[in-house]
């Protein structure tokens, strides 16, 4: 069976595409990635997927309409081929026609167990709630934000001395673990 190909968005280090790199080198993964797209250019993650030998693009947000940045980056991830869309950091909220474009083909990585804490701050506010659980989502993107079909979650245990950054820190393993196997079950389904 042909391997499904797969754009990864991102706007940083690239540690969470990271996952989705590695797993795909098993011969049993069912998805390969052939573009890493950023808007950032200096997104350290681009040099990375670069040094494993996957084609990567990146053209600044700056300056330009949401629209008309989309519109250069959906070009990019159609040239390539994609026919799925991981972010994986994109810090971005996309538009509704983007989304549209990848209806059903595009997911998201979440730091937090959705539909809770849907955008930022997620860590302070499961402790703030005093949550005993905490952990990571996948989803389906729509054009709400945090909203779509949930893939899979891994749940992360609160310690009463964790911190923003120390619960973030397990889930963010957690989360490296969730990614491949949602973005597997996605592609073959």
């Amino acid at each position: 069976m042909a391997r499904k190909r797969v754009g990864v968005l991102i706007s940083g280090t690239g540690t969470t595409m990271a996952s989705l790199l590695y797993a795909a080198k098993s011969p049993d993964c069912p998805y390969e990635l052939v573009l890493i797209a950023s808007n950032k250019p200096e997104a350290r993650g681009l040099r990375l997927a670069a040094a494993e030998g996957i084609a990567t693009f990146a053209h600044s947000h700056k300056g330009l309409a949401r629209e008309a940045h989309e519109a250069i980056l959906h070009r990019a991830l159609c040239d390539a081929d994609v026919e799925y869309v991981a972010l994986a950091g994109y810090m971005r909220v996309l538009s509704p026609w983007l989304v549209e474009q990848w209806a059903g083909r595009m997911i998201n990585t979440h730091p937090a167990l959705l539909p809770k804490y849907k955008g930022l701050d997620t860590h302070a506010r499961a402790l703030s709630a005093g949550d005993a659980v905490a952990g990571c989502s996948v989803h389906i993107v729509t054009t709400e934000l945090d909203d779509g079909p949930v893939i899979g979650q891994i749940e992360v245990a609160v310690l009463p001395d964790d911190t923003p950054e120390t619960l973030g820190a397990r889930v963010l393993l957690a989360e490296y673990q969730l990614f491949p196997r949602a973005l597997a079950a996605l592609v073959t389904r």
